[in-house]
């Protein structure tokens, strides 16, 4: 029997996964709409794969119009209990140099415009924990294989999540700097809550592209200034993921994978027959 299978969402510069054995599309319908695009499914080292392109194979999609709900959705609905992201940041230290990597461990939300970072509602109620927002053990294992590769890896640090789609302004950037965040990025806060709401484990490969415009003397960001930089990172991102696929186990008994057991406060009884049926996936027979 196939163990569970792994997710990876590629953002800006990863369009998909190569390698792949037995490779098949699927295109997932979901009650929540369709996903960014559709899921490619395969083979690599004995474990399922189901990558999907966070922005659209064209990246045709706004970060605040990634329909992040139908994305989980269907990675959990194809069996998928570990998901690695992949994600252009900007850099808020010194430290952290164009080309580096930082596996996030905490998140701040500066977002306004996203209405799709819960699965429930509609008659089911859960507050899920969310004080430790990434899975520890799956950042430990890219931490690990970053490091085989020789990534200038930074193991940690806070990803402050923007709507965008324009860059930060001088004086939000030093206000973010000023708090003491690391990163910043677009899109991956909705996608960790979601994550630990479908009961798969999350990390992030934070692909540093800039240092946003705070540094005085280099050249404020634009997205012409980080191609050479994501194509790169797209290189350094694979090499990493390829590495760690074989030290993720195959049964999920994390506490991520338990994450529902003592969050959803309203009685199965009281469960609306439609929505239980929305959440299948989610819910998992419960």
């Amino acid at each position: 029997m196939m163990s569970s299978a792994i997710g990876i969402i590629g953002g800006s510069g990863v369009s998909g996964f190569d390698g792949l054995e037995d490779v098949e599309e699927r295109q997932v319908e979901t009650p929540f709409g369709d996903p960014s695009d559709v899921l490619v499914g395969g083979i690599f080292k004995g474990r399922k794969i189901w990558f999907l392109s966070r922005h659209g194979k064209n990246h045709t999609i706004l970060p605040t119009e990634v329909n992040h709900r139908a994305n989980f959705w269907a990675l959990r609905s194809v069996g998928v209990r570990w998901v690695i992201c992949a994600t252009a940041v900007g850099s808020l230290k010194e430290a952290y140099s164009p080309r580096s990597v930082v596996l996030p461990d905490q998140y701040f939300d500066r977002t306004s415009q996203r209405a799709n970072n819960t699965f429930f509602g509609e008659g089911i109620v859960a507050h899920i924990g969310f004080a430790e927002p990434v899975s520890s053990g799956l950042r430990s294992i890219l931490a690990k294989a970053g490091r085989a590769e020789g990534a200038d890896l930074h193991d940690g640090g806070t990803y402050v999540c923007m709507d965008g789609p324009a860059f930060s302004t001088k004086s939000e950037s030093f206000y973010y700097r000023n708090l003491g965040f690391d990163i910043i990025g677009m899109t991956n806060l909705p996608e960790a809550k979601l994550a630990r709401e479908a009961e798969i484990a999350l990390a992030t490969l934070g692909m540093v592209t800039d240092y946003d415009c705070w540094r005085e003397g280099e050249a404020t960001v634009e997205a012409s200034s980080v191609v050479e930089h994501l194509a790169a990172n797209a290189k350094m991102s694979a090499r990493i993921i390829k590495r760690a696929i074989c030290d993720i186990p195959r049964e999920p008994d994390w506490p991520e994978h338990k994450s529902l057991d003592a969050a959803i406060f309203t009685p199965k009884s009281s469960w609306p027959v439609e929505t239980a049926c929305k959440l299948a996936p989610i819910l998992d027979g419960r």
